[in-house]
């Protein structure tokens, strides 16, 4: 049997001409198009780029106050944080003005400086709160020259000075404590807390 014949193709339509092109993008289409094409890329490159140099400053200025409360060699300006005054037991009472404070630490001990202004009531809760008592205090600087030296702390022979000095069992701080006691209606403390890790 013989295969079924092959049709010609079929010519096209001599009406028909090639397929025409697609029309040409006008002047705005270009522009808007571009101004697309420019936000998409800002914003992938531009914000990520941003995000890094923002998080890069904020790098530097935590290095910076970290490196500030590493290399401080004298008490500063400033309030202890609420850990630092519960491990080594210095509770400084909320309204104390003129606050200031330095941690050292070594392989040995740890040690808390800190300084504040009381008035006369706030100072009698303060030494309840260690444990004490104006009446246990004896006149005289319980803290040693060497700690006094380390803090940036002088004794004035002028002033009245009060001290104690509180010993506990390890791990539990020991702490020096001396009242200025010049100005009764502003006593100024100062306090050595000592711990053993």
């Amino acid at each position: 049997m013989n295969p079924p014949p092959l049709l010609p193709r079929q010519a096209p339509a001599p009406d028909e001409g090639p397929a025409p092109a697609s029309p040409a993008e006008d002047r705005r289409h270009v522009v808007r198009r571009r101004w697309i094409t420019a936000i998409i890329i800002l914003l992938l490159v531009g914000v990520p780029a941003g995000y890094l140099a923002v998080s890069a400053q904020q790098s530097r200025e935590s290095g910076r106050d970290k490196a500030a409360k590493v290399g401080a060699v004298k008490v500063r300006t400033a309030w202890p944080s609420a850990v630092q005054r519960s491990i080594y037991e210095v509770p400084i009472p909320m309204m104390a003005s003129l606050v200031g404070y330095l941690e050292t630490n070594n392989w040995h001990t740890s040690r808390l400086y800190t300084q504040f202004s009381l008035t006369p009531k706030e100072l009698d809760t303060f030494l309840a709160d260690i444990g004490t008592s104006r009446e246990h205090l004896t006149p005289g600087v319980s803290i040693s020259e060497h700690d006094a030296q380390v803090a940036g702390w002088s004794w004035s022979p002028k002033h009245t000075w009060y001290g104690i000095t509180l010993d506990a069992k390890d791990p539990r701080p020991t702490r020096d404590v001396t009242v200025d006691l010049t100005k009764p209606g502003n006593p100024r403390v100062y306090v050595v807390s000592t711990a053993v890790p």
